[in-house]
């Protein structure tokens, strides 16, 4: 590669290099070991002191994570990534890294439920003060500073519901309150939005979903300057062992090749599905795509990504519908995870948000009736056909 010129992103994930082994081989090995050798008593003494480069241990680094993460970095244009073993991983390790006993965060209302959950249990354990607002109320965020805010910390577009928020305002109100700003990019990818352009200071994936996209492995990343990842989120991933395994980093490395590719088909296919659906008479109203023409954040989506994403929800108006319409679905698997070759769907309420209180939920605007759907890789019209099918159960 010409290291002075900056790539895309389909040919960032197949050609940032580490290096070859002397095996001259050319896709990345996988270096399946737990600890490294040293020359003699003094180079170990060196590497552990930082005063020679080399691995050490795989919970410190290995060759095969460090060149998943570097990838990431690249695809984000972010100046260096280290790689978690979950996404989760990723979220608790950013919180811990960077925030005290009496410090403050400011969530969004609309994240992960695991995401609400560490907040309220292991930061209030903490005495770590939380403020949850709705993601794209700029005002709200602004009066939820108080002098011991900390951190920003929210998903757009958010799980499940897709709300999203002006990223470049935000960061602006961000940087002019010395407030880090740290960006869940999981449902576009570097491919469609990159946050650090925008102004974030962090992004955070769980590779779990797109970046991997077959349902395999689990695996997160954090990226951004080298510096604060180094002097902050590097030691706790060392000493907690949050870190990704090297073989779901090697499986990581070979989805990163086909992710550009894959996010092309996967947005096409969930266009094609919202669009059908919306123009369904009893759907009027009920299907949430940031591509559809009426959709109220439309013209933000365009903005600040590439294209529309391969998520989308119906809300079917009760538990009981949407639980019908799952059931009578035959080809669309009802899993948790998203981001996979396979349509998945879930109901946020009974599942991933099911411990959030009742209130918390409508907060985040997740009813009892909203069905979330990870668009796949299958032939449309069997998706479609799938979809209808299911929806003349109602």
């Amino acid at each position: 590669m010409d290291k002075t010129r900056r790539y895309g992103p389909a040919t960032t994930a197949l050609h940032v290099e580490r290096g070859t082994t002397h095996e001259r081989e050319n896709s990345p090995p996988l270096f399946l070991t737990s600890s490294f050798r040293f020359a003699n008593a003094a180079q170990a003494q060196a590497v552990f002191a930082g005063e020679e480069a080399g691995n050490l241990y795989s919970r410190f680094t290995n060759p095969t994570v460090d060149l998943f993460a570097a990838r990431v970095a690249a695809m984000e244009n972010a100046e260096y990534a280290l790689a978690t073993a979950t996404g989760m991983a990723a979220v608790t390790t950013v919180m811990l890294s960077f925030l005290s006993a009496g410090e403050h965060l400011v969530l969004s209302r609309s994240v992960f439920g695991s995401t609400v959950n560490i907040a309220n249990t292991l930061l209030a354990r903490m005495n770590i003060g939380v403020t949850r607002v709705p993601l794209s109320d700029l005002s709200a965020w602004e009066r939820a500073i108080t002098p011991a805010t900390r951190m920003f910390l929210l998903e757009t577009p958010a799980n499940p519901t897709l709300e999203m928020v002006d990223l470049a305002a935000l960061a602006a109100i961000a940087r002019r309150h010395g407030i880090l700003m740290v960006v869940d990019n999981v449902f576009c990818t570097p491919c469609l939005q990159r946050p650090l352009e925008l102004g974030a200071d962090l992004v955070i994936h769980s590779a779990t979903k797109y970046m991997d996209g077959q349902g395999r492995v689990l695996g997160g990343v954090i990226a951004g300057d080298r510096q604060r990842l180094t002097e902050h989120v590097y030691p706790f991933l060392r000493n907690t062992g949050a870190s990704l395994s090297p073989f779901n980093a090697w499986v990581l490395l070979k989805g990163l090749e086909t992710l550009a590719l894959r996010m092309e088909r996967h947005c096409a296919s969930a266009a094609r599905v919202a669009a059908h659906l919306a123009a369904r008479p009893e759907l009027a109203g009920a299907v949430h795509y940031p591509g559809l023409p009426d959709h109220p954040q439309r013209e933000l989506a365009a903005r600040q990504m590439s294209a529309f994403g391969g998520i989308l929800c119906l809300d079917l108006g009760s538990r009981e519908r949407a639980h019908r319409f799952m059931d009578a679905l035959q080809l669309v698997i009802i899993t948790a995870n998203l981001g996979d070759s396979r349509t998945l769907t879930t109901h946020p309420a009974t599942t991933t948000h099911a411990k959030l209180t009742p209130a918390d939920r409508l907060e985040a605007g997740i009813t009892d009736g909203l069905v979330r759907l990870s668009i796949g890789l299958e032939d449309v019209e069997d998706i479609l056909e799938d979809l209808d099918c299911a929806l003349t159960q109602l």
